[in-house]
């Protein structure tokens, strides 16, 4: 994806729209308002204020063409949010790197509902750092380490890290004990996660997803698991704990979902993501980052 021709704006980036590929809207500020019709008025301010631009950077206009295929770029009015009530805890910075113990409940980065309440934009603002990228992410509702790269330079060989599998991602969970399973045990299965639906689920097939699954302590009848995911599929710990019959803790979602308000704090995913070890691309040393925080054990 080319750079936005807009900078980051008080932590936020620059939305990127693509014209359809036909239609009948006459310019482009058309086809914005029939898209987007109950923010008309806000719209028409920004192509007045010139906050709506081209590839090029060029700003349009109320008369700019309709074009297929062309982009255009602008900031959107972020939804109103409540903060989530938990703080970031920085666990190392350097010229490279800013490495996080994310808590429960704060997103990665930007989505739906969640906007400036999540990790990418409230580190942004408080470091002054409009370039910081996310190396990899982390669900919502899983605590743990997230490590993001400071300048543009270095993003790309440290997500290929990620994307190549270099990186070991410990994971602990607190679940029902079963002592009818035998662990450790390497779960493999097919993980299908379609738009628009919320879980995710397994098929028949070819396994793409890997998990292995360790008991680490047992207390009464629950017990503390190590993860070790060899694939990155969303959701791919908890629907294996799932299918394994002991469920993650306060997971509302596998193995049946059931809804909570938004603004629950009450009872966070017993997930978090312990460590992360890699070879570092360019000093050339194994580094490890490792989570301070500890699950919740039953009362």
């Amino acid at each position: 994806m080319p750079d936005a021709p807009l900078p980051v704006r008080n932590g936020l980036n620059p939305t990127r729209l693509r014209m359809p590929d036909d239609g009948a809207w006459s310019t482009i500020l058309e086809y914005l308002v029939a898209r987007f019709p109950n923010d008309e008025i806000r719209l028409r301010e920004k192509v007045a204020a010139e906050e709506v631009v081209e590839e090029r950077g060029l700003p349009i206009t109320e008369s700019t063409r309709f074009t297929p295929r062309k982009f255009v770029y602008l900031y959107r009015d972020p939804p109103v949010e409540s903060r989530v009530p938990f703080e970031i805890e920085i666990l190392h910075r350097d010229e490279n790197l800013v490495v996080i113990d994310k808590p429960h409940f704060l997103a990665s980065t930007p989505r739906g509902a969640y906007v400036a309440e999540s990790a990418l934009v409230r580190l942004r603002r408080l470091l002054d750092l409009p370039e910081l990228t996310p190396a990899h992410r982390l669900d919502r509702l899983t605590a743990g380490v997230l490590i993001f790269t400071v300048r543009p330079e270095v993003r790309r060989s440290y997500q290929s890290l990620f994307d190549q599998k270099k990186v070991t991602k410990d994971y602990e969970a607190l679940a029902r004990y079963d002592p009818a399973l035998e662990l450790p045990a390497t779960v493999r299965s097919r993980i299908i996660k379609e738009r628009g639906i919320l879980k995710a689920y397994e098929v028949d097939g070819p396994a793409n997803s890997e998990s292995r699954i360790e008991l680490v302590e047992v207390r009464g009848d629950s017990a503390r698991y190590r993860l070790r995911p060899h694939t990155g599929k969303t959701h791919q710990l908890r629907v294996h704990m799932s299918s394994l019959g002991i469920p993650i803790y306060g997971d509302n979602f596998y193995p049946d979902f059931y809804d909570v308000d938004a603004q629950d704090y009450s009872t966070p995913l017993q997930l978090l993501a312990l460590s992360v070890e890699f070879q570092d691309p360019y000093s050339g040393a194994r580094r490890r980052f490792t989570s301070k925080r500890c699950l919740d054990w039953p009362t």
